[in-house]
């Protein structure tokens, strides 16, 4: 999956810095086609779409919440250590 980021670097390397297409190819790890592709189309965002996928840890939201917004009020000996 590439991400937005990666690719307005991988425009920047071919638009601004002159970079081959082989050299972007090593420093980002992606096949020449898919660099192509993207570089081509001039693509600014991939299409698909992440969808929103339950967590375990939506069941404790509010207190786990609650938590990161009192420990920074208390006194260093009484907040919660990272375990």
């Amino acid at each position: 999956m590439i991400d937005v980021a990666l690719l307005s670097v991988i425009r920047r390397w071919w638009l601004r810095d002159g970079l081959a297409i082989r050299e972007i190819c090593r420093r980002s790890g992606l096949s020449r086609n898919t660099i192509r592709k993207y570089l081509k189309n001039q693509v600014v965002e991939p299409k698909y779409s992440t969808p929103r996928r339950a967590s375990k840890l939506d069941a404790f939201e509010d207190k786990l919440r609650h938590w990161l917004e009192s420990e920074p009020r208390k006194s260093r000996k009484q907040r919660r250590n990272l375990r």
